[in-house]
């Protein structure tokens, strides 16, 4: 590897740890004790996703937020990975954006820094290395990938997302964030609530302000318009990148997405690749 390649790589936090007081369908579908640890077309779950990190070319050492080094070593990719000093374990705490702020601590020199989650079972290497791409091309100090309404339903026509309608049509989030520096930690505030702010719109009210809430639920303004007033409420500045993917924004919530998921991982390891 040149310098200049090594230069690209950036180190990545993955969010696994169970949500604290929730029993989650898809673990108890599979009779595991974290739905990132299912398996699904073949492969623990988890390690696809860092696998597909790896595979990236732009991603270095990798951070798993999860409650022990075990549950990462029941899986001997994983293990290896640990042993081998690329793959490494942070403590979670009792939500998101506490486990985001306590990982930033955690880990040596930390910026700029990815973050994305266990259960991202279809994304790829060419998914992530766009995003890194762009996140480091960008001057914001957050970057989120998002992905168009039309261009996930091209592939997926059934999916049944919770779309952010705006000014500039449908969009979804990708589960892929950048943090520039250390300012943009107060950009992981938003997360306290739980995220999912397509599901909770009432969320975005309690974490983003009355503003950015009101444009929201009257699609007053574009994708990015949104974001800005949002981060200027929030004291950074952000990119939003737009991840021309239909994948992007699947993760596996349920049962059903679970199925999905499968289903098009299936597809793509027969040669019948949805992106």
């Amino acid at each position: 590897m040149t310098g200049s390649q090594e230069s690209r790589r950036v180190r990545c936090l993955i969010l696994a740890a169970s949500r604290q007081g929730a029993e989650d369908s898809v673990a108890k579908m599979k009779g595991v004790s974290h739905k990132c640890l299912a398996p699904i077309d073949g492969m623990v779950m988890l390690e696809r996703v860092v696998r597909s990190l790896e595979d990236s070319g732009v991603i270095g050492d990798i951070h798993v937020s999860i409650e022990s080094a075990d549950l990462l070593r029941s899986v001997p990719y994983l293990a290896r990975r640990m042993d081998e000093g690329r793959l490494h374990r942070v403590a979670p705490r009792g939500n998101l954006a506490d486990s985001v702020l306590a990982a930033a601590e955690a880990i040596d020199n930390p910026f700029p820094l990815v973050v994305c989650t266990g259960d991202n079972a279809l994304q790829t290497p060419e998914i992530v290395r766009d995003f890194v791409d762009a996140f480091l091309a960008g001057s914001g100090d957050v970057a989120v990938g998002f992905t168009r309404e039309e261009v996930v339903k091209s592939e997926f026509p059934e999916i049944g997302l919770a779309w952010h309608e705006l000014k500039d049509g449908g969009w979804s989030a990708c589960n892929l964030y950048g943090l520039r520096n250390r300012n943009a930690l107060k950009a992981v505030e938003v997360f306290r609530s739980g995220g999912q702010f397509g599901k909770r719109q009432w969320r975005i009210l309690k974490s983003c302000g009355v503003v950015p809430f009101l444009l929201y639920k009257l699609k007053a303004t574009t994708l990015e318009g949104l974001m800005n007033r949002i981060a200027r409420n929030l004291g950074v500045t952000c990119d939003s990148i737009v991840l021309d993917y239909p994948y992007g924004p699947i993760d596996v919530d349920n049962p059903r997405f679970f199925e999905i998921s499968e289903a098009a991982l299936a597809r793509r390891r027969t040669g019948a690749v949805d992106g």
